[in-house]
């Protein structure tokens, strides 16, 4: 645990968000002003095309930095997308115990609570969709009372978020039920996470367990669910563990083609290997809006799994999405040379991997590898 807070410790020095924007939005249904915290990503004045997942914080004055420290370091080594991520001040004065208000009759927010919740849904995303480009995907998290306070938001007839980070969530009685059966009626899709530490309450540990217990026992394909329970975390260390788990969890698709997902789902298919890798990128944009190039290490392990699993055919659906992504780049010719070769088609793949030499190198392929690859070719040929 100690290498993973030195870890963020260091990530969070990495200046690879934009500055921080403190705003206030005059809220009508608090009657107050209330402060914000933003940041955009990097890339949000050069990609003005893209819109970005959105990533709420409840307890935004002490959350912010975490979450962005680990979306900074995933999204560095291309583990994680870049967010647009809004911190809502709840500690100056203590706003979060009024904010986080419950009616202890029905168990649903009151008072205060009640119109904090309104800000949310009906001023604070209004504000943010209207000020930035933002794509429909939407996140929140909270810590102990806010991590409960954020469950509510499944209860509205269709959720305004689509991912919940619930890191020590502090429920109150019966909510360890009602949470799994609303996860089990929600139509759209939804990923949940929640997460507890030795040093949490033994009733709250208790509740959450039990919630686990019966949310393991749903069976649909649209809830992507994740549950951490962290040994020798006192309650506050468990936020260090928890975001990275819960970014990787909902993000996981967004992930490079990597040697577990190479040995679990790909190589044993028995076809279809270039379809994963096109639906790969298609949930992308449907799921997160991110519209992105496939990547050229996803190409490989690609070629890879069609070269242990013979088949061949399968290069040339491979070479047109090179061809598509990579137009100026020697991979499609490259790809549909690897085919001809396999097939023994010596002559062909010999004109292939010429017209390939024309191009553009990519990522390892070269130039003088392909002249290596020409040559092996040529001594195969007949000699006139």
């Amino acid at each position: 645990m100690k290498k993973s807070l030195l870890l963020l410790l260091l990530i969070f020095s990495s200046p690879v968000f934009s500055q921080k924007i403190i705003d206030t939005i005059a809220s009508k249904s608090l009657d107050e002003d209330r402060e914000i915290t933003i940041s955009l990503p990097n890339s949000y004045e050069r990609q003005t095309k893209q819109r970005f997942p959105i990533l709420v914080l409840l307890d935004g004055d002490f959350l912010f930095d975490p979450f962005q420290g680990a979306l900074s370091y995933g999204n560095y080594w291309d583990d994680l997308p870049e967010v647009i991520i809004i911190g809502i001040t709840q500690n100056k004065n203590n706003e979060r115990s009024a904010d986080c208000t419950i009616d202890k009759t029905n168990g649903l927010p009151s008072e205060k609570g009640e119109r904090f919740y309104e800000f949310i849904g009906l001023e604070l995303i209004p504000y943010i969709e209207k000020k930035y480009r933002v794509a429909p995907f939407k996140m929140i998290a909270g810590l102990d009372t806010t991590a409960s306070f954020l469950n509510y938001f499944l209860f509205k007839d269709t959720p305004i978020f689509d991912a919940y980070i619930a890191m020590s969530p502090e429920h109150p009685s019966g909510m360890e039920e009602q949470i799994p059966d609303r996860l089990a009626v929600i139509t759209k899709p939804i990923f949940y996470y929640h997460s507890i530490g030795d040093g949490d309450s033994k009733k709250m540990r208790n509740r959450n367990i039990a919630l686990d217990e019966l949310a393991k026992k749903i069976e649909k394909n649209s809830l992507y669910y994740k549950f951490d329970d962290f040994k020798g975390a006192s309650h506050y260390s468990l936020v260090l563990n928890s975001i990275p788990s819960a970014l990787y969890h909902i993000f996981s698709v967004y992930q490079p083609i990597s040697n577990s997902e190479y040995n679990d789902k790909i190589v044993g298919l028995p076809s279809g290997y270039v379809a994963y890798l096109t639906k790969k990128y298609e949930i992308l944009e449907k799921s997160f809006s991110l519209k992105i190039p496939i990547r050229v290490n996803d190409f490989i392990a690609i070629e890879q799994a069609i070269l242990k699993n013979k088949a061949y055919n399968e290069f040339s659906d491979l070479a047109q999405l090179a061809k598509k992504y990579y137009p100026k780049s020697m991979l499609a010719d490259y790809e549909m040379g690897q085919m001809y070769e396999k097939m023994d088609e010596n002559s062909k793949a010999l004109k292939s991997y010429m017209a390939a030499y024309q191009r553009e190198e990519i990522g390892d392929l070269t130039k003088e590898m392909l002249l290596d690859k020409m040559d092996e070719l040529k001594a195969k040929l007949p000699k006139k």
